[in-house]
């Protein structure tokens, strides 16, 4: 049994709330994956991102987790729900040293309200076969918001 059932329009629900949210236009982030309770965003490299020492600065990597965080947990949400992050904590595991990453947001468990994600933030290596290389780890709880018509998806 899938731990977590499809809805209805649920990947199209989410890229058209992703084409919207311009913050992740602005950093160049790219919706590329969407399962039921996982998707993942792919974020190019640029210098704009870079922090001093030449490295994706983390709290650009933080948002982008983040918001792969808060679409897999909309995977999963009835249509009368928006999605609003809480909480969250990232763990930095390595520099963001690499010309593209991915971050990939999972639902570990999906509650009526509150929602727990876990989220990593991956270099992707430039040679063939080479390992994606773990930059940062997040811990998200995401809550359901019922109700409110200025939030949309």
């Amino acid at each position: 049994m899938d731990p977590h059932p499809a809805l209805p329009d649920a990947a199209t629900r989410v890229r058209d709330s992703f084409a919207r949210q311009r913050f992740m236009a602005t950093l160049g982030a790219t919706l590329a994956e969407v399962a039921p309770g996982r998707v993942a965003i792919d974020l190019p490299f640029e210098d704009a991102l870079a922090q001093q020492h030449g490295f994706l600065h983390a709290g650009a990597g933080a948002a982008v987790v983040d918001s792969a965080c808060g679409y897999a947990a909309l995977t999963l949400m009835p249509a009368d729900a928006a999605v609003l992050t809480i909480e969250f904590k990232v763990n930095l595991l390595a520099p963001g040293a690499g010309a593209r990453f991915r971050a990939v947001g999972r639902v570990v468990r999906a509650g009526r309200t509150i929602t727990v994600c876990a989220g990593e933030l991956l270099a992707l290596p430039d040679e063939e076969g080479a390992e994606p290389v773990p930059v940062a780890m997040m811990q998200a709880t995401i809550m359901a918001v019922r109700e409110r018509p200025a939030l949309r998806d």
